[in-house]
């Protein structure tokens, strides 16, 4: 292990926990990171950016934050301190290159026919395949001098939420070329930094388009710069779930959506003949849970008309749930941010045409809030056609996911609304690289290569810290993959189960089933998912912090023996389940009367 070359592709959350289980096999691995600085999207944030997931769940199973850190939502600045603590710690940092960007991927050795023929992934099954093939990497540093380098495996780790952005279309004469004033995307904004950025926006006439993550964070800073005498406007193209915080009538949302038993209440690929029966009869359970949350979260949104069309189950199983900057809807109220609700908007010389106004929103800066174009990203690292293809599942690869898009969604949700739809479907493109689709890592049809970071979760540093020791375990040849008609069969079992039950859920997302994917990775390893000592309280447990705790504990242990322990404690779980949201129920029922 210690004598193969192994590149990693960027230095963010999933690359420094890659570097750091391979450092620990003996391997020492080459980080390239096109930016100067470590930290991926947290090294240039915005001001106002924060986790949207608390402090407990976002951190590296083996590097807890310190016990000086008590906030619950962490500033992005906090998040960069404590990525450069970690890589410090374990001697990330030597293996870095800053300054390189990788501008091109070829694979050498084995022409694409014979590539394509393989029944074994990599032509072995192993990671390293049989020596015939490698990687040579086009580097590029801060001067343009362009370098290859050579390797036996390569990690992308190149993230989903920056890189390509995903700039609206317009028809001619509508678009930025006839506004007179300034147009930027949220991922410029960003670079930035936080002196010049509130310059350019300071008593400026500021719209923001979007209503995600980024868009939200670009009008709390506007907001704040400029209060009520410069609004900021916020072109509304498909409302979506902006939440406070994850407490639900006082209760802790998490207690029931990510453990164990949150997931014996949805329908699973490969779940058996009893876990789905419980799914079904527990189904009544789960709409009671969602229901009572919509209607604790709607109560600021019915205010200014914002109530999502599609369900907050539909929301969390898509990752489209945002936790709101701080008094959002207090701002909102005062007049600092102003919302514009439009399926449709164009550019003229004086600012943004909304449809249904009569008069163009007057703007001195447009700023597009519209997200990413992670396919392209993965697309454009590879120099070869045949990689572009299967790179991102395109409908001509063996198992093209993305063509049942349009089924899948509007069988779900036919009361959307076209633009709706199409703002689903811009996301749904960015999950067009589905094919890697092995444990969320590696693509049957690319050998020697993995990727790790791609998949979305309610905790990416957590998601990226397992996918790691599972691939570390993989190169140190702890055990082998599946063949290539195997993982196209598991392919097509996720494609089953999406098209059939759920019909929303990308196969890349796996927030609402991170434990049933997690107990994958450790059986995969070799491992016991389960903890040795309070199983009954793993029931209710976050995964998370479970897997955090005892992963050093886990030993080999039967599939059937875990199934037996694990529905050995459904019963009183289940109990504690009932009684829990009976306890909600009652304990608001006045309130939500009161509220109706």
């Amino acid at each position: 292990m210690e004598k193969k070359r192994v590149v990693i592709v960027g230095a963010g959350v999933s690359g420094l926990t890659v570097c750091k289980h391979l450092l620990e096999l003996g391997c020492q691995p080459t980080v390239f990171e096109a930016d100067t600085m470590l930290g991926g999207v947290w090294a240039r944030a915005m001001a106002s950016t924060k986790l949207q997931t608390p402090r407990s769940m976002y951190q590296y199973s083996d590097f807890p934050w310190p016990e000086s850190v008590t906030e619950e939502f962490l500033s992005h600045r906090q998040v960069a301190a404590y990525l450069d603590a970690y890589a410090r710690h374990f001697g990330v940092l030597s293996c870095v290159r800053f300054g390189h960007r990788v501008v091109g991927m070829e694979y050498h050795g084995v022409g694409e026919q014979a590539m394509a023929a393989w029944e074994e992934w990599a032509g072995n099954g192993q990671a390293f395949s049989s020596g015939a093939g490698e990687w040579r990497l086009s580097v590029a540093d801060d001067d343009g001098h362009v370098e290859t380098h050579k390797a036996d495996f390569v990690v992308l780790c190149i993230g989903m939420f920056s890189g390509v952005p995903d700039i609206p279309t317009f028809p001619a004469g509508k678009g930025p070329e006839v506004f007179d004033g300034h147009v930027i995307h949220s991922m410029d904004y960003a670079k930035m930094g936080t002196s010049k950025a509130k310059e350019m926006i300071r008593g400026k006439r500021v719209t923001v388009v979007g209503y995600m993550k980024s868009a939200l964070d670009i009008a709390a800073e506007c907001a704040e710069v400029n209060g009520t005498a410069h609004p900021c406007t916020m072109v509304v193209r498909t409302k979506h779930w902006i939440v406070p915080d994850y407490c639900v009538w006082g209760i802790n949302g998490k207690n029931f959506t990510l453990n164990r038993f949150s997931e014996l209440l949805i329908h699973k690929p490969g779940e058996g003949l009893l876990l789905s029966i419980l799914a079904t009869l527990l189904t009544p359970l789960r709409w009671a849970f969602y229901k009572l949350a919509e209607s604790y979260y709607s109560i600021p949104m019915k205010k200014h008309g914002m109530v999502p069309d599609h369900s907050l189950f539909h929301a969390l199983a898509a990752a489209f749930i945002y936790v709101s900057p701080k008094d959002h809807y207090k701002r909102l109220e005062e007049g600092s941010i102003m919302l514009k609700k439009s399926k449709t908007f164009s550019l003229c010389k004086e600012g943004v045409l909304v449809e249904g106004e009569p008069s163009p929103v007057k703007s001195d800066v447009v700023i597009f809030g519209t997200g990413f174009k992670g396919d392209e990203k993965i697309k454009d690292m590879f120099t070869s056609k045949y990689f572009r293809n299967v790179a991102i599942g395109s409908e001509s690869t063996t198992v093209p996911l993305y063509s049942i898009f349009v089924y899948m969604f509007l069988t779900i949700c036919p009361n959307l609304n076209s633009r709706s739809w199409s703002s689903f479907m811009s996301r749904a493109k960015f999950f067009k690289h589905a094919c890697f689709t092995n444990r969320e890592c590696i693509n049957p049809k690319i050998p020697q290569l993995a990727v790790i970071g791609y998949s979305d979760t309610h905790s990416n540093i957590y998601a990226s810290d397992i996918r790691a020791k599972w691939l570390a375990r993989f190169l140190d040849s702890s055990f082998r993959l599946l063949n290539v008609a195997a993982m196209q069969k598991d392919v097509l079992e996720w494609e089953k189960y999406m098209k059939i039950l759920w019909k929303i859920l990308p196969p890349v997302n796996i927030l609402i089933l991170n434990t049933w994917y997690n107990d994958q990775l450790c059986r995969d390893m070799g491992c016991n998912p389960w903890r040795k000592k309070g199983s009954f309280r793993n029931c209710l447990r976050s995964m998370a912090l479970v897997i955090m705790l005892t992963y050093s504990q886990l030993q080999v242990q039967g599939t059937l023996e875990l199934v037996s322990r694990f529905l050995w404690h459904v019963r009183i779980t289940l109990c504690s389940q009932i009684f829990l949201l009976q306890r909600i129920v009652l304990g608001n029922v006045m309130t939500i009367f009161a509220l109706i």
